[in-house]
Formats: structure tokens, sequence, C-alpha cells
């Protein structure tokens, strides 16, 4: 299972962007998808990730209201649609994978699958 993530960019403070996670190797329905920030000088953390089974989605407080989830079977491809992008927001951000979302799913010591490589988001005034 091979991981891709673009769509990373330089952006303002209130824009947006679209990341995508590309997956090859394999079905992304059959696998809960998890995407992380990893901010300069600090541990990568969780954001938002998607179950496999019933697709349900979860998000991190930090981005409940400004960051989607979502999923294209047919491209086998996940999304995250950031909007009103802070600051804070800047990192590389990683897609991973897991069989099924894990128990806590913000520490990615427990997402124990493949992940990418990551994509440079910053959001600059």
């Amino acid at each position: 299972l091979n991981l891709v993530e673009s769509g990373g960019g330089l952006v303002h403070p209130g824009g947006s962007l679209r990341l995508s996670c590309a997956a090859s190797g394999c079905t992304l329905s059959d696998y809960a998808i998890g995407w992380f920030r990893q901010a300069p000088g600090k541990e990568r953390e969780g954001v938002s990730c998607m179950d496999s089974s019933d697709g349900h989605t979860y998000y991190a407080d930090s981005v409940k209201g400004r960051f989607t989830i979502s999923r294209d079977y047919a491209k086998n491809t996940v999304y995250l649609q950031m909007d009103s992008l802070k600051s804070e927001h800047t990192g590389v951000y990683y897609c991973a994978e897991a069989v099924t979302v894990p128990v806590n799913p913000w520490l990615s010591g427990y997402w124990s699958g493949s992940w990418g490589q990551g994509t440079q988001v910053v959001v600059f005034p």
C-alpha cells in the first residue's frame, strides 16, 4: 500500500487548500485514513480521520468547522478540505492508514500502517 499526498502550498490567512491522499496497491475504502500535521519544531498531531466501515469522520477541536475530510471511491483518494486557514495551521501534512480508527486517533504512534511523504502547507500574512 502506497500513499501520496499533494495539494499543499502557500496561502494567506482566511484562504483555503484541498489536500489529497491518493492510494495505490489497495482499496482505500477498506482502511481508515487519518490526516496529521507536523508544525516546525513540534510533534506530529492528528487533525482528522475517517473510519473504513461506515465512513464516520472525526476532527480535532482545533480544526472543527474549518476542515472537512472526504473520500472519492472512484479515484481511491481521500481529501482534506481546509478553509479559513490560520497561521497555526502551517506545517507538513501527512496521511496514514490503519485497518480501523485507532483507540486514540490523534497520536501518530497508533497508526500502524503506511504513511505518505507529506505535503507542505504555509499560511502567511
